[in-house]
């Protein structure tokens, strides 16, 4: 994984600034005896928060800064002269981005969710900024007409926080390394996934749109490729069972060359359960490929061994055989 561009995972440290203080200041200006306060109010702190961008598809631009620090508010000064606030520290992540605090414990250390960015311009506040101190003008009353006190600006917060990013799409293509995933979203769409032929081609998610028929298109996902014990952290591990978890229906793939297709589908599917077992409430569709070496009769025999209660479509990538056909039968899953 090393070079790669993709980072869905990052943990940060975050401060967010602290308000600044009330003034306690009284007018001193010529010919007049008695100025009364006129101290003003401090400024708010800056808060650090997440902004949805769809531009962006990786935190890797978090991976270098790790810790964001926003500055405190200015203190308030005579003339009710209110401080200035501090400047929001604003950090643009990608859509489908889950923020958790680090949470320290008897136990050690535990997460709490704070919540998730799923919309380009939505905002997600981690720290919240310290609200400035009044100053003493505000405290004047008829019975205290020279209060020589202001507030002190309230603290900033700070904490570590852990960002994951879970791939926002329709269609999660789900299989064994090599059963064809990226070749059939390079096919479908305009994607362009590294393609070759020993396994693990596919080091981070690929995206791309697909257009069905009459403007109607969705997202595919290609994920990389699932062994058997990934949900143990074999292969690529769990790192990319995460993003599946995102995607409204699920298709599982599985190559024509396979000794046993139910019992492959049963261990792909095994997997799945092991790390999440709500994954299993998702559509589930099966698509067998590379399959234009193979005659009607030979496919009418594989059918016999198919899995039970699962759609499924022999399909090829590199003759077109049922390319249609599946974008139709997703298109209408995606409805359900």
């Amino acid at each position: 994984m090393a070079g790669s561009n993709f980072v869905d995972y990052v943990k940060i440290f975050a401060r967010s600034g602290h308000g600044g203080a009330g003034s306690a200041h009284f007018r001193r200006e010529k010919f007049v005896a008695f100025g009364g306060p006129d101290g003003g109010d401090g400024g708010k702190g800056g808060s650090i928060v997440l902004r949805g961008d769809k531009q962006y598809w990786t935190l890797i631009h978090l991976k270098y800064q790790r810790h964001q620090f926003a500055e405190d508010g200015q203190n308030g000064s005579g003339a009710r002269s209110s401080g200035k606030d501090a400047r929001d520290i604003v950090i643009p992540v990608p859509l489908g981005t889950v923020a958790r605090r680090v949470v320290e414990t008897e136990e050690g250390q535990t997460t709490e969710l704070v919540g998730e960015v799923t919309e380009d311009g939505e905002e997600l506040v981690l720290l919240q900024g310290g609200r400035g101190g009044l100053g003493n003008w505000h405290f004047k009353s008829a019975t205290n007409q020279t209060p020589r006190y202001a507030q002190p600006g309230e603290e900033g917060d700070e904490g570590a926080f852990i960002l994951e990013l879970k791939v926002l799409a329709d269609v999660g293509l789900v299989g064994f390394p090599n059963a064809g995933k990226s070749t059939l979203l390079s096919v479908v769409s305009a994607a362009k996934p590294k393609i070759a032929n020993y396994a693990f081609t596919t080091l981070e998610p690929n995206l791309g749109i697909v257009e069905v028929r009459d403007h109607k298109s969705f997202v595919m996902a290609d994920i990389p490729g699932i062994i058997e014990g990934a949900h143990e952290g074999r292969g690529l591990g769990t790192r990319f069972l995460r993003h599946i978890e995102r995607n409204s229906v699920l298709l599982f793939m599985i190559p024509a060359d396979s000794d046993d297709l139910r019992r492959d589908y049963e261990i792909l599917l095994g997997e799945l359960t092991q790390y999440n077992p709500e994954l299993l409430d998702k559509e589930r569709l099966l698509a067998v490929t590379k399959c234009d070496m193979l005659d009607d009769e030979l496919i009418a025999e594989m059918r016999q061994h198919l899995p039970e209660g699962v759609p499924a479509v022999f399909i090829s990538s590199v003759s077109g055989l049922n390319i249609q056909r599946l974008k139709d039968m997703l298109w209408e899953a995606l409805q359900r």
